[in-house]
Parts: C-alpha cells; structure tokens; sequence
C-alpha cells in the first residue's frame, strides 16, 4: 500500500468498464507497417509483422486504418500503402490482421482514422484533398478543399460502418484516431478549423465533430458488438507549435471531459517528451492530469521512450493505467511476454543487425529505420549499426511533415 492507495504493477489483471480483461498494463501502440498493397489491403508482409507481435502486449492495437477514401492513404508516397477499411471488400484483409494479433489470446484493437488534409498519399494520386477549412499550409505541397456539411456528416457515418467492419472481422475493440494533426484533430484546431458554422468558432463547436464520431461509433457498437467490445479515443493533449497555439492541453481536457460522458474504456495520449511529459509550467504529467478528468472507470493510456521493465513498471505506478510500448515492440516482438514470464531481463532494448533478422520487419519498415534520417520518425536506440543495411527499395522522400507516420507512438 502506498498513500492509502493499492500500488500498480505492470503485470496486474486489468478490467476495462464494459467487461473485457487483459493480463497486464502493457500496450502496443498503433504504428504504421508501410506494407499496404494499392489500396490499403494487408500484404503476407503485414500478417508476417503483426504475426510476430501477437505476444507483444495485452492490448494489440494496429495501425491507422482509413474508413473513407477520401481519408487517405497518408503514407508516404513511394513507399507501401497505409492500411484501409473503407468497404466490404476490405473485411477478409482485417480479418488476416484480427486473426494474426487474437492468436496467443491478447485483445486486438483496429485504429480508425480520417487523415484530412495530411492524405499526401492521396494528393500524389491528384485527387482532391478535404479539409475542414480551405487554408493554405505552407508545409504541404497540394491544396485542400474545405469540406461541405453533407460530406462531415458523410464520414462521420463512415466512422460508423468501420467500427461495423471491425466487429465482422472479430476485432475487441476500436480505437478513434483523433490525434497527430489528422482529421478530428484538424476540427479541433484553431489554427486548422475557421469554419463559422455548427462545425467550427467556438471551442464548444470545434468540439462537435469529434463528440458526433464518439456518438456514432458508440451506436453502432451497441446494436452489433458484444457487451464488451472496447472502444478508445487518441488524441494529442495539445498543439504548440512555438506561438502557433492550436489548442492547449486545458481545452484537450475539456474535449475529454465531454468524450468521457460516453463511457469510454479508454483515452490513450499521444505524446513525443516520454512517458512522463507534462505541459510547459506544470508539475503534473499528461497521464496524472487526464485521469483526473476521466475518472477511474475510464483508463489512461500513454505512451513515449519506453524500453525496459523498469520503465514500463515507473510509467503505471506514477502516470498512467496502461503504458504503451511503440519502438520496444518494434525492437523486441516479445517485450510484453517476457514481462509476464518474469524474463523481463531478457527484453532487447537496442536494435542490431542481427536482432533485424530476428523480428519479422516488413520490407518497408526495414527501409524506414535504415535511412539515416528515419523518414522523420523517432530513431531507434542502436540506429547506426543497422544503416549499412539500407536498399533503397523504395522512393528516397523526405521526411515526414506535420502528420507521423506512426500515429504518434513511441
């Protein structure tokens, strides 16, 4: 006992609100796999990784999947597709996914997505790019069109039909991807969103699109799911870019306060400065401050530089309910297992030529972290021993701009 409070241990039987259990605090966030085939169907390539990864954590969660074409892809172009469920014919490719992940008994969750504006993949295609407000950005190449209120209430149905398709496919849960610049986040944005209608102006209207995404899925996961199906929502806590201010981490909580009241299982943040980050003058983490918001039922998940039992262990007992483990899981597929096996010591921590053969990369991942530059990403602890082993397989673009190519994660 610690302050009166039973202490947390990252191998403690979490129960979710709606009933679900998983087996321990461990997390593998949504990263993307760059091995989509056109159109976003899952390759051998994507069942092989995630295959690989069906012991790495409790709760399983895939990469962004976009739910309408207009929402994507935003994978770089020239290098394999971003993941889609955007119509029936995409069921049997989730399928392989949700059966690769369920297969050693860990919970598997399908991230669904709208990119908005940061559907470059899209925009190399010369299709037309939707945002929720015509505004130039200077840090992309192509123009967007802002969106029409037939075509917001169009996706947020499409929000609906995905959770639909995730459940047929024998996913336990969703996850709303309304982090990391992409579309929900664009809504909330006030440098994004200058809309004057019921979609934008206020901070109450800039909250409305994401509460209505909330609502949808919600109802559709109440006519078709099983009383336990897990539904989360992501997002960034705030947006700061210098005196640029998007949003600060106030109005994101005030956002949460008002998902929250739909009963979520839980919010997972999307943070870059470690498991531990707190807003610039505050001396509360994300994770303390948020959980106080959401309450107990409602779990946090965060996520950032977590490659150790130790670490993964300070993150549940200090800051959060769940941690997620991004680049430790993309290191060593078994980081969650040899947790729970009391192998903790045994996780590898570092990336090494050798340990690349060992681990079930796809070919686009493998091009990704042997660029000098990760294509923008965060590097991996040991990635200079592994750049002799880039093939340029795939197109040498620049790095990734104001989206992330791993849906924040860590």
């Amino acid at each position: 006992m610690r302050g009166g409070l039973m202490s947390k241990h990252v191998t403690d039987t979490v129960t979710f609100r709606h009933g679900a259990k998983i087996d321990s605090r461990i997390v593998m966030p949504p990263m993307l796999t760059f091995s989509g085939s056109e159109g976003g169907f899952a390759t051998e390539d994507t069942i092989r990784y995630y295959s690989a990864r069906s012991k790495a954590a409790s709760l399983l969660i895939t990469e962004f999947h976009y739910m309408t074409p207009t929402g994507g892809p935003c994978s770089v172009p020239g290098y394999p597709e971003q993941l889609s469920i955007q119509d029936d014919q995409h069921l049997d490719s989730i399928k392989a996914i949700a059966t690769a992940l369920k297969q050693d008994g860990n919970k598997a969750i399908l991230q669904i997505h709208h990119g908005g504006r940061e559907a470059m993949g899209r925009a190399a295609k010369g299709k037309e790019v939707l945002a929720p407000s015509a505004l130039d950005f200077s840090f992309l190449s192509y123009p967007v069109r802002e969106m029409t209120n037939e075509e917001i209430e169009g996706i947020i149905q499409d929000f609906g039909k995905a959770t639909k398709r995730a459940i047929d496919a024998g996913f336990d849960g969703v996850e709303i991807h309304g982090a990391n610049h992409y579309l929900i986040q664009q809504f909330f944005s006030a440098t994004s969103n200058i809309r004057t209608d019921k979609w934008g102006g206020s901070l109450e209207k800039r909250m409305t699109f994401a509460l209505e995404v909330v609502k949808e899925v919600k109802r559709v996961i109440a006519e078709h799911a099983p009383k336990d199906f897990i539904i989360g929502y992501r997002i960034s806590p705030e947006e700061i870019h210098g005196s640029v201010v998007g949003y600060t981490y106030k109005e994101s909580m005030q956002l949460i306060a008002e998902i929250a009241k739909y009963e979520l299982d839980y919010i997972s943040l999307s943070i870059w400065g470690g498991y531990d980050a707190s807003p610039k003058g505050v001396d509360k983490s994300f994770g303390q401050l948020f959980k106080e918001v959401v309450g107990e039922e409602t779990k946090i998940i965060v996520v950032g530089s977590v490659f150790n039992e130790a670490d993964a262990q300070d993150a549940v007992e200090h800051h959060t309910d769940l941690i997620a483990v991004g680049r430790g899981t993309l290191i060593d597929p078994l980081f969650g297992q040899k947790i729970k096996d009391g192998q903790g010591d045994t996780i590898v921590s570092e990336i090494s030529p050798e340990q690349v053969e060992k681990i079930s990369w796809t070919a686009g991942l493998n091009e990704v972290f042997t660029r000098a530059d990760s294509l923008g990403l965060p590097p991996l602890p040991g990635h200079d021993s592994i750049l002799h082993l880039h093939k340029g397989l795939f197109s040498e673009a620049a790095a990734i701009g104001s989206g992330s190519a791993t849906s924040g994660s860590d």
